[in-house]
């Protein structure tokens, strides 16, 4: 398995492909096993790095993702067949804002595609939480750019980082959820519903 994951490292660096940072998939596995996590969503397969590592967390662990990208989508059933979980991740070629998900629920739900519709997937996917489940978002220092979107010059960069805090901004004032934001690999938010501590 570590070797398959190497390979899959190795794609997404000369791909230029996006995945989780190590200390964040570190802390994520940790959680699934703490918190006897089973059932996970996840928005944004990118090739499957992620999904794949928190499917290994725990045997009993199953993985919905979903991937609007095709040519990531390809790559991320290529590479959970290769790590030979497809019994345990189903992946979903769709855009995650189309999906219609009916008679589901997940202990945890992990919100890392499109980062200016964060706050779109979190509204949308929170009802599909099971009682005590959490919603942790990946990129919320989006590379130390997070705080200084008024010094960015490149202004698609600006509107995206001020998005991400837009998102932040919704987490802390959220009347349903309370965020607790763990400053590790690329910035982690863990939200949960508040009237079930």
């Amino acid at each position: 398995m570590k070797e398959k994951i190497l390979e899959i490292e190795k794609y997404a660096k000369e791909n230029n492909v996006p995945i989780i940072e190590k200390e964040s998939i570190a802390y994520i596995m940790k959680y699934i096993k703490e918190n006897n996590v089973k059932s996970i969503l996840e928005i944004g397969s990118a090739i499957g790095y992620s999904s794949i590592l928190m499917a290994s967390a725990d045997i009993n662990v199953t993985v919905t993702t979903i991937e609007r990208d095709e040519t990531r989508y390809m790559e991320c059933l290529k590479n959970i067949k290769k790590c030979e979980l497809d019994k345990r991740i189903n992946v979903v070629y769709q855009d995650a804002l189309e999906v219609n998900l009916t008679g589901v629920s997940y202990d945890l739900i992990f919100i890392d595609a499109a980062k200016g519709q964060y706050t779109k997937f979190f509204e949308k996917f929170k009802y599909f939480l099971t009682k005590n489940g959490a919603i942790i978002t990946d990129n919320l220092k989006f590379h130390g750019y997070v705080g200084k979107s008024a010094s960015i010059e490149s202004k698609n960069l600006r509107q995206l980082v001020s998005k991400i805090e837009g998102y932040i901004d919704f987490l802390k004032n959220n009347e349903e959820f309370t965020t607790e934001f763990i400053d590790i690999g690329d910035g982690l938010g863990v939200s949960k519903k508040k009237d079930e501590k």
